[in-house]
């Protein structure tokens, strides 16, 4: 049975057959972090959404000591190897299968600069993913707003939603109910609020609003940084 970890902000460990993978590993300097990036000894995979540093966080520096491959888009991707990270270079809606199962990028409405000594280059896109290990699939849809395509995602029978709810840089409470409705996950998970005052967000609010859209096919499930799921 595979098992997510809420590490804090947009942050979560993934383990299941043949996995042991990190999502957004923003760690150091995260005031909600339920770890530390020294704690991951033996991680096979890193999914980075975005380069924004509440994203990339400790992504080098994990994957380097580890030698864990990080799953990103293209022009993130050729960033991270002239750092001597092994890394699978994808796009939005290219799918494909790995050893321990499969990994589809979806669209996600946001920035994606790479900031490094003092200039500011191109990215890429952001993204999201749907990862799929064990016959489960995790939806983590990273920095976004509430976008159309998030229909489609209906169709890949998605087990957990990991949603932004914090609003300022990213969907809000309302926005995030209506992508429950857009997608119908068994369970949802809030992230990405809180940590800092403009993303300040209450999810027992986003659970009261997936209820009273008459979501009734969406568990919310709010974890506490830390905090484990099996699904």
């Amino acid at each position: 049975m595979p098992k997510l970890r809420y590490l804090g902000h947009s942050a979560f460990y993934i383990e299941g057959t043949g996995l042991k993978g990190l999502i957004d590993p923003f760690l150091t300097g995260n005031p909600k972090a339920a770890a530390k990036a020294a704690d991951f000894t033996d991680i096979n995979a890193i999914f980075l959404t975005h380069t924004h540093g509440d994203h990339l966080g400790d992504t080098v520096e994990i994957a380097l000591r580890t030698g864990a491959t990080v799953y990103t888009c293209n022009e993130t991707a050729a960033w991270l190897t002239s750092k001597g990270v092994k890394t699978e270079g994808m796009h939005i809606g290219g799918r494909a299968r790995f050893p321990f199962g499969r990994v589809k990028l979806t669209p996600a409405w946001h920035g994606d600069p790479i900031i490094e000594d003092g200039e500011t280059r191109y990215g890429g896109i952001a993204c999201g993913f749907v990862i799929e290990v064990d016959g489960k699939r995790v939806y983590h849809a990273g920095d976004t707003g509430l976008t159309m395509e998030m229909k489609l995602l209906e169709a890949e029978k998605i087990d957990v939603a990991c949603l932004p709810i914090g609003g300022y840089f990213t969907m809000d409470i309302t926005d995030a109910a209506r992508a429950v409705d857009f997608i119908h996950p068994i369970k949802a998970i809030p992230m990405h609020y809180d940590t800092f005052p403009k993303i300040k967000a209450d999810p027992e609010d986003f659970s009261m609003a997936v209820a009273e859209a008459d979501l009734l096919g969406t568990e919310i499930v709010i974890l506490a940084p830390g905090q484990p799921l099996e699904f």
